[in-house]
């Protein structure tokens, strides 16, 4: 019926960086936005302070994004005035640690299994080693990024949708001294998938 058709937006040649901006916004406007940056090969896209980022599966595009001459342009760099990225939301939270008297940041990660959440972390935790070693090697800095592979040794595995997927959330607390360089972190493992232990499913491991 007519009374249900939802209006279109008309949208310019890369898309809408920021969903808010969108005139129209509902479930198939902000899917259709998606899906016009993701064939231009645009990875990040925000609805406002949330960073909607999807999987690209392929290296080619993926790997300039994390190249570190782009991961200093935004450094400094307010939320929205660099295009979508998870630098950006990784800057966000490091300036506001160190702008506001060194108040405590959290950031969320969620999404399927196989839409890039741990690698998603692990690209904010390279962001915060570099912006605070401050041309220093910062021994505390590479430790927290080698816990990654060690906590994907134990606890990942396949699933019918994914390879290497992680079977346990994680709380990562990352700590910083005066100087706002990385100091030390603590790593909190929740949500172990304890039905797997006693049973398997088909194409699983």
């Amino acid at each position: 019926p007519a009374e249900q058709l939802l209006y279109a937006n008309e949208l310019p040649e890369e898309g809408v960086e920021d969903m808010t901006r969108l005139n129209y916004l509902h479930e198939p406007a902000l899917l259709a936005n998606l899906r016009h940056r993701f064939a231009r090969d645009h990875v990040y896209t925000y609805t406002g302070k949330i960073c909607i980022a999807v999987n690209p599966f392929n290296w080619q595009v993926s790997k300039p994004l994390y190249v570190e001459s782009l991961l200093r342009t935004y450094r400094r760099q307010a939320l929205g005035e660099l295009p979508p990225h998870v630098y950006a939301i990784a800057e966000d939270a490091y300036q506001r640690i160190a702008d506001d008297g060194g108040s405590n940041q959290s950031v969320l990660v969620s999404g399927e299994s196989g839409a890039g959440k741990t690698e998603s972390v692990k690209i904010m935790m390279q962001y915060l080693a570099v912006v605070s070693m401050s041309g220093s090697q910062n021994r505390v800095a590479s430790q927290v990024m080698a816990t990654n592979p060690l906590l994907e040794a134990f606890g990942n595995a396949r699933t019918s949708r994914n390879n290497n997927s992680s079977r346990f959330g994680k709380f990562i607390e990352i700590q910083f001294d005066s100087q706002r360089r990385m100091s030390g972190a603590r790593i909190h493992i929740y949500l172990l998938e304890k039905s797997r232990v006693v049973q398997q499913a088909s194409g699983e491991r």
